[in-house]
């Protein structure tokens, strides 16, 4: 495998480039970006495959009051389809007006305020990992119904399957796209074709049988008011449909160009498909007869509830439509099961990009908006796929108990990304050049109108939806806001202050004047001869090599090596009776500046670079943690001088041995012949000498033999120091 193209310093033997691929350079990103029919699947995965348990859960609910609610299932359908719709025409409105891919952030944001924007963007983060853990819960579910011996495994399936798609998403959003364009296309033809079948079969005469229809439910006594809020209830389960429709919005700087006709298409046809499946499927579970209850148990005349999972919906419509354990039911299974777990795939995208666009207005970490290796926002990916593997072993992959979680923060930004829709076509409407141009005019007023309505009809829906789930589990939700809120906005002070702290100012002046370099010398090895030759070859006005002693042996030792190896720089030692490196040496350097001013001081650590993970247990980063210390320090810079051991080969292709002419220090004392003079320090006009001195000035670099042994205060007892 040839290394042309990849990044400079990587080994393909990794198990990060095994991973995910070989690194894309910037010019790659418009590769990267989405047509029509790949970006379908990507983004609209989840509102597609939540008709998959939408359906189910408004089922589940209204037969908590009994088979006969069941009669209401039509016309919360049809709310449903109404709401659907009346969001995707809003949408349409904001994808053309910001496009950016902010989204509802963005719309709140500019034209409702921070704190609006901010309530938003908690809403759509907490949106988003709970769309991947009821997304995966309910393709394990699913998996489960066609495969029951796998329920004692539920919680260790979902993981496995959150790190698979997080792993996928790390390859790039191309590739992800690719990976999961067939399942989603087989999903929509194979419901499409289970309704199509089943409803040409009750036009024939033989409407399928569900296998729970013929089951009683045990029904609660519920009071008529309790019956309404069955209904809201059930409304609000069935409004899991929706979910997703934003993640167009936010995605648009995915699309290929012209990015806003793309959008805008790619969300009038997952409307369409989502409003078709979701009717679709409502149809036939009342001509089967589908009956789902919260508790298996509650089905009564079903014997084997206590020790068999209920199938889910789409099971059983499959299995009533083309017979049980059929190749049809099995590849209906199949294509709802890996559907479901794909539709994390939309928060997989949108959680990036929205943290991108939170970490460019400073309301999220910097990371945020790093792009990877394969161009993608990879620390956003690895935070989503981390926050949903916890819920998921939290709630220990429940799907019943995680939808009642679901739904309020992507209705939360619904209403308020709506109303700043509103605000926007208002300040247009304000606009002179505006008014000028009746066409235009006209064209303002409908689009506020749908986005007028879209925010009446989601701030209902959320006040339904609050009232309903608050109880059962949708408090944590209205917790987990708020912490969000506060940190986003303690990120954004943050940030704030420390460019306030560190801007430029006509007060602020530094200056220093003497240039003194440090070697830290812990024993003589070759690592220290090279930070000692990187110290002599920066010219700097005066330089000495300094030993902190810990132990009095292995002091006598370093300074007799010293001599031995003839080095003319004086060596310093420093006592440090408590075994400490940093603090006697910042003691050291803090005495030195209030005898010599404002001098700057440069300290020379050595540091060991290693290949294998073991290698870093059994070194102590002596260099790593004096570095920690002495960057408290005013005056003092660092330079780190890497030795790289032979294990670095696995890492960065090459060894530490140096190359003819580059071990100046490292070479035995006999090859030192030639003596050599010292160095003044570097002028401006021996920097413009260039190439022609360079050489002469390697000729300069050892020292005269015979110097004499360095003392314990830092001089010499004979000729003057220079290396």
């Amino acid at each position: 495998m040839t290394n042309e193209g990849r990044a400079p310093g990587l080994d393909s033997r990794s198990a990060k480039r095994w991973l995910i691929g070989e690194p894309l350079p910037n010019e790659k990103l418009e590769g990267q970006l989405l047509p029509k029919h790949l970006a379908l699947p990507i983004f609209a995965s989840d509102a597609l495959s939540s008709v998959a348990y939408a359906p189910q859960e408004l089922m589940m609910v209204l037969l908590i009051g009994g088979a006969a609610l069941l009669a209401y299932s039509p016309w919360i359908a049809l709310a449903v389809i109404i709401l659907m719709l009346t969001v995707v025409a809003s949408y349409r409105q904001l994808v053309k007006a910001y496009p950016s891919g902010g989204g509802d952030y963005e719309v709140a944001h500019k034209n409702l305020g921070e704190k609006a924007g901010l309530i938003v963007a908690s809403a759509l983060l907490v949106d988003y990992v709970m769309t991947v853990a009821v997304s995966v819960a309910s393709g394990v579910d699913n998996i489960i119904s066609a495969l029951p011996f796998l329920s004692e495994f539920r919680v260790e399936l979902a993981v496995v399957f959150v790190a698979l798609i997080a792993a996928a998403n790390l390859r790039g959003v191309r590739e992800a796209s690719k990976a999961f364009a067939i399942p989603t296309y087989v999903f929509i033809g194979s419901i499409g074709l289970m309704i199509v079948t089943a409803l040409i079969r009750t036009a024939l005469g033989f409407a399928p049988v569900a296998e729970s229809a013929h089951y009683a439910v045990k029904a609660q006594d519920v009071t008529q008011a309790a019956i309404v809020l069955l209904l809201l209830r059930a409304f609000s389960s069935g409004c899991s449909a929706l979910t997703g429709v934003e993640a167009v919005a936010n995605g648009v700087p995915a699309f290929r160009t012209p990015k806003i006709r793309n959008a805008r298409t790619t969300l009038v046809l997952m409307g369409s498909i989502a409003v078709f499946l979701f009717a679709g499927l409502m149809t036939i579970a009342l001509i089967s007869g589908v009956h789902y209850a919260e508790n298996g148990c509650d089905l009564i005349g079903w014997k084997q509830c206590a020790t068999q999972p209920q199938r889910s919906l789409i099971a059983q419509l499959a299995s009533a439509t083309f017979g049980n354990n059929s190749i049809p039911f099995f590849i209906i299974q199949a294509a709802t099961a890996v559907v479901l777990l794909l539709a994390a795939n939309t928060a997989f995208n949108g959680f990036p990009l929205l943290g991108s666009v939170l970490a460019r207005d400073s309301y999220a970490p910097k990371a945020m908006s790093t792009r990877g290796d394969r161009l993608v926002f990879s620390n956003g990916v690895i935070a989503l796929a981390l926050a949903a593997i916890l819920l998921l072993i939290i709630y220990q992959a429940n799907l019943t108990n995680l939808i009642q979680l679901y739904i309020i923060g992507v209705f939360v930004s619904f209403t308020l990304g709506q109303s700043g829709m509103v605000k926007h076509w208002i300040t247009l409407l304000r606009d002179t050049e505006a008014r000028r141009q009746a066409k235009d005019r006209t064209t303002i007023i409908r689009s506020m109108s749908i986005n007028a309505f879209g925010a009446l009809l989601t701030f209902s829906v959320l006040v339904v939806v609050t009232i309903t789930k608050f109880t059962h589990g949708a408090w944590l939700v209205f917790i987990m806001m708020p912490i969000l809120f506060l940190l986003m906005l303690g990120v954004n002070r943050y940030y704030r202050d420390v460019a306030k702290e560190v801007e430029v100012d006509p007060t602020t002046t530094f200056g220093a004047r003497g240039d003194h370099a440090i070697v830290l010398v812990g024993k003589m090895q070759k690592p220290v001869l090279k930070a000692l030759d990187y110290a002599i070859a920066a010219r700097h006005q005066s330089i000495e090599a300094v030993h902190i002693s810990v132990d009095e042996a292995a002091t006598d030792l370093v300074q007799q090596q010293w001599h031995d190896m003839n080095i003319h720089v004086p060596l310093t030692i420093i006592e440090s009776p408590y075994r400490d490196f940093g603090v006697p040496l910042i003691k050291y350097i803090r005495h030195r500046r209030e005898e010599h001013g404002s001098e700057i001081t440069t300290v020379y650590l050595p540091q060991y670079i290693v290949g294998h993970w073991w290698e870093t247990l059994l070194h102590n980063h002596r260099a790593r943690r004096i570095s920690r210390q002495l960057m408290l320090v005013h005056g003092v810079t660092i330079a780190l001088v890497p030795w790289l051991l032979d294990s670095s080969e696995l890492i960065y292709g090459r060894r530490s041995r140096p190359l003819p002419g580059q071990d100046r220090r490292g070479e035995p004392i006999p090859i030192r012949a030639i003596p050599r003079r010292p160095l003044a320090p570097a002028t401006p006009t021996a920097a413009k000498r260039g190439a022609r001195d360079a050489s002469a000035a390697a000729a300069e670099v050892t020292p005269a033999r015979g110097a004499k042994r360095p003392t314990r205060n830092g001089g010499t007892t004979g000729g003057k120091p220079d290396r």
